[in-house]
């Protein structure tokens, strides 16, 4: 880690790493006032509330299911004084996590990032480019960071919110995944709070967190941590005193160190296949599998730019990694300078004085010119294929190959094109292919797509202290193969798309995971087979879904199941879609670019093939920020030359930003739309109940109400003028009022906007708009001209459909449609025309005979000790099709539901939408 970084910094799954500071004074979490000399500020001291701002909350939300990690890193920042100031908001997140999200709230007004492909974006900032400036905010920062970082105004006596959000898979390495927090933040925060929430199907195995700036007892004071089966949950939240501690009067923070969070998840049972909503993830990382043993070869650079620091942490690493090599090993050492030196030649067994005798090697060779790659490549590779060749395939052990170099290929074959398939030809696929480069004076890229077309990947090494320790890091996640030749297979018809599922090798600790989307009505079919290679023995498994458990999953995690489960096959396959385009040239490249490009729209990430602006922000040149990701090779944060601050528009631009959430609804639905058609699906009976209410154009019904917390949603009537004199007016909800009283969090919808707080003069969207919003635990997704979903946080989530009038539709006049999607932490209480059925309903059916319209049967209803005349019938749910809907078949009670809901309907009237 970069031990100069100043902030909060979290790494998921030894991949994800976020830092995050609010400055709210110079060089620490400065505030940069306007100026005032930079050395100046660098030496004085934190204060609470420097120059008057004050960081009122900075808080870090990560959800965490079947290993997708979606992260929401809120700050408040408070100026209190009579000027305006300038604050930055800065967030370090890993190169290979997707920004999907960010908002800032200033001055009243809203401005939310929206993505589009990367030349429309750079029309945008044309001008910063032509000039050799910068707009954009992401730049590279360390090893494996990119540096997120915006400079704003704030006015004075006002507030400003920054909000970020992004997601990645989460990587298991040596037996676990880690989320590790960089805590610093200097000075005192006034709600400072890590909120780690964690699902994992199979069961969490273990689960810990400690800092390493807390003593025992302070940890056990600050850190709440608890897991059972699938949940677990580590919540970091120290009070301001707390934060002072041990120096009740200092008005800095002793925050400064390591806050980690380690989990891993039960392996009792073979399969791990996650199914939801037609996409399926599944997680092969079987246990009490036996080590294989390993043929190793190691290539390394002996050229003279290895001198110096370089060459001496090589040979350190190389004896560690000699000494820890297992017996049943075989090995051999290549060097390559000017001319190719191997030690022995062939691969000898890993006896004791073998081992001794490659480390002297080790401790002797010199350096010895320029670079021959493509020479040390193939007389590595030969020694490997050679003794392959004299192994019966069962007993054949895992071959490897890893190569060091700080270089470019300068001697020899010198042409990267046929170096590359100088190597793939040589390989065929045989084995695995690790290249490890050495600092930044060499072709990354070259080394990247090397290893990616002989089934292994690439690593930097910086040249640092503890290059050593990074070399060792690297062997020991390869040091214990267990499988070879790994294929995950699946029906050809039942699958659209599928990410890699063939594997060279599988390594203790490690998991493979391969996500697709599957078929429609092919889920009775689907299953998974499993065929490698192990220790002398072939390894065969089948897995089949689990539909009762899927069910049983969706009911506990409900739409973030369905949400993350497809997102997570997004990511995987942007990912390699983009892994394969580095391989690529002229169509095919273009292709590839087109299908990530394609899917990172769709689903709303920022990645190489796209940029996010902010509408409504604008530097001293009229420039708006962009936010990028940066390409391997960008220049360090140092070079790139000095930020931008940005100024808010005086009026609210109209937001455009994209949603990172896809909603989706499940095949029962509970809800009511149209003329209003109110559906009921009852799991105890797995039937539906259905009923109307027929009232006049401006009355407000109450839908939920849950006088635990206050929470409300209430629709107004709007309507649809009759076809003929005498006819009764179809009536629509034209109005929705939801209310979260804990929160302070109210949202208006119409057909035409969307108002966030509209009491308080709250920020105002439209259908065309997409964008994901969150408030003290309320999430709201606006999906454009489609839908809008609303999560409360341990409370509920719900649905609100658009519907827009076509040629041909009954309705004269746009409406909405609501839908309940997981009601089941709503209070036991919950009352309203749909919250009254959150709670189990019992009830019978019986005398179904031949009613009045020969195409509809009557039946008699006993439920709530009454009987009801009901009739068999259908409704629309318009959910997943707003225009055409698809049919539900229910039990219809007459009469506004009477003998049904508790009370008369007219009960339900109330007098404001709140």
């Amino acid at each position: 880690m970069d031990g100069a970084a100043v902030g909060l910094r979290v790494l998921l799954g030894l991949g994800l790493v976020s830092l995050l500071t609010l400055q709210a004074m110079p060089a620490a979490w400065g505030l940069a006032t306007t100026g005032r000399p930079r050395a100046r500020e660098k030496r004085q001291a934190v204060d609470t509330t420097p120059d008057g701002v004050l960081v009122k909350s900075l808080k870090v939300n990560c959800k965490v299911t079947s290993r997708f990690a979606h992260y929401i890193i809120t700050s408040q920042v408070v100026n209190g004084a009579n000027e305006a100031r300038e604050v930055a908001f800065d967030v370090e997140i890993p190169k290979t996590a997707f920004i999907s999200d960010f908002a800032i709230t200033a001055d009243g007004n809203t401005f939310i990032g929206d993505i589009k492909d990367k030349a429309s974006a750079w029309k945008q900032y044309r001008k910063a480019a032509i000039s050799g400036e910068n707009a954009g905010l992401v730049r590279t920062s360390g090893r494996n960071m990119e540096q997120f970082t915006i400079h704003i105004t704030v006015g004075a006596q006002s507030k400003a919110t920054f909000q970020l959000t992004y997601e990645e898979v989460l990587k298991r390495r040596l037996t676990q995944y880690d989320i590790v927090i960089k805590v610093k933040p200097k000075q005192l925060v006034q709600h400072f709070e890590i909120d780690v929430d964690i699902f994992e199907p199979q069961g969490i195995s273990k689960l810990d967190a400690q800092a390493s700036f807390l003593s025992k007892e302070l940890a056990a004071q600050t850190i709440k941590k608890s897991f059972s089966g699938k949940k677990g949950h580590v919540l970091f939240r120290p009070t301001v005193s707390q934060q002072q501690q041990p120096c009740p009067t200092c008005s800095t923070s002793w925050l400064n160190g390591d806050f980690k969070v380690t989990y891993d998840v039960n392996r009792d049972k073979l399969c791990d296949l996650l199914v939801a909503n037609n996409y399926f993830a599944h997680f092969f990382a079987p246990k009490n599998l036996t080590n294989m043993s390993k043929n190793l070869v190691f290539v390394i650079d002996i050229s003279g730019s290895m001198e110096g620091q370089k060459v001496k942490q090589t040979k350190e690493a190389l004896l560690k990694i000699l000494g820890d090599v297992k017996p049943g090993d075989s090995f051999d050492l290549v060097l390559f300078g000017s001319r190719v030196q191997s030690w022995k030649g062939s691969l000898v067994p890993a006896t004791q004085a073998n081992l001794q005798a490659a480390q002297d090697f080790v401790r002797r060779f010199s350096l010895a010119g320029a670079t021959n790659l493509n020479g040390g490549l193939l007389r590595g590779i030969e020694i490997l294929n050679k003794a392959q060749g004299s192994h019966p395939e069962l007993s054949s052990p895992a071959s490897i190959l890893i190569m060091l170099t700080d270089g470019e290929p300068t001697e020899g074959e010198t042409d990267r094109s046929q170096i590359l398939k100088n190597v793939r030809n040589a390989i065929r696929g045989r084995f695995p292919l690790y290249n490890l480069g050495f600092g930044h004076d060499l072709d990354f890229n070259f080394l990247e797509v090397m290893s990616m077309e002989n089934s292994g990947w690439a690593q930097r090494i910086y040249e640092d202290h503890d290059a050593t320790q990074q070399l060792q890091g690297f062997y020991n996640q390869v040091a214990n193969p267990l499988l070879t030749d790994v294929e995950l297979q699946y029906p050809q018809d039942s699958v659209l798309s599928l990410t890699q599922h063939r594997h060279k090798q599988y390594y203790d600790g490690s998991e493979i995971v391969v996500a697709g989307r599957i078929a429609d009505h092919k889920l009775s079919t689907f299953k998974a087979d499993v065929r490698a290679r192990g220790e002398r023995q072939e390894f065969k498994a089948t897995c089949l879904v689990d539909e009762e458990e899927m069910k049983k999953l969706l009911r506990e995690r409900g739409h973030m199941l369905e949400n993350h489960v497809e997102r997570l096959w997004a990511y995987l396959t942007i990912q390699e879609l983009l892994a394969k385009r580095m391989k690529m040239e002229g169509e095919e490249r273009a292709n590839l670019s087109s299908q990530a490009l394609k899917m990172s729209l769709d689903y709303q990430f920022v990645t190489p093939l796209t940029s996010m602006t902010i509408r409504g922000l604008t530097d001293e040149d009229g420039l708006e920020p962009t936010i990028d990701k940066t390409p391997e090779d960008s220049q360090p944060l140092e070079m790139v030359g000095p930020r931008r601050t940005f100024v808010l528009s005086a009026t609210q631009p109209s937001p455009t930003a994209r949603s990172s959430v896809v909603s989706k609804l499940p095949n029962q639905v509970t809800g009511v739309d149209t003329d209003p058609h109110f559906i009921i699906y009852v799991p105890q009976k797995e039937d539906s109940l259905c009923f109307n209410i027929n009232e006049e154009p401006g009355v407000i019904l109450s839908l939920v109400q849950d006088p635990d917390t206050g929470f409300s949603v209430n629709g107004q009537l709007i309507g649809s003028k009759a076809s003929r004199p005498g006819q009764h007016e179809a009536t629509y909800f034209g109005r929705l009022g939801i209310s979260n009283p804990p929160s302070d969090f109210q949202l208006e919808v119409t057909p035409r906007n969307i108002t966030l707080n509209p009491s308080s003069g709250g920020p105002v969207f439209s259908w065309r708009d997409q964008a994901t919003l969150q408030k003290d635990g309320v999430l709201v997704t606006i999906n454009k001209k489609r839908n809008l979903v609303v999560s409360v946080e341990d409370g509920a989530t719900f649905e609100i459909v658009l519907h827009r009038t076509w040629k041909g539709s009954a309705a004269h006049q746009d409406f909405l449609g609501f839908y309940v999607l997981d009601s089941s932490r709503m209070s036991a209480r919950t009352r309203g025309l749909l919250g009254q059925f959150f709670c189990p309903l019992d009830f019978e059916v019986s005398d179904i005979r031949p009613g009045s319209d020969p195409m509809k049967l009557d039946a008699t209803m006993a439920v709530k000790n009454r009987q009801l005349a009901v009739t068999r019938g259908l409704q629309r749910d318009y959910s997943k099709d707003p225009r055409h809907g698809t049919e539900v078949s229910c039990w219809f009670i007459h009469n506004n539901g009477a003998g049904l809901i508790d009370g008369v309907h007219t009960d339900y009237i109330v007098p404001d939408i709140f």
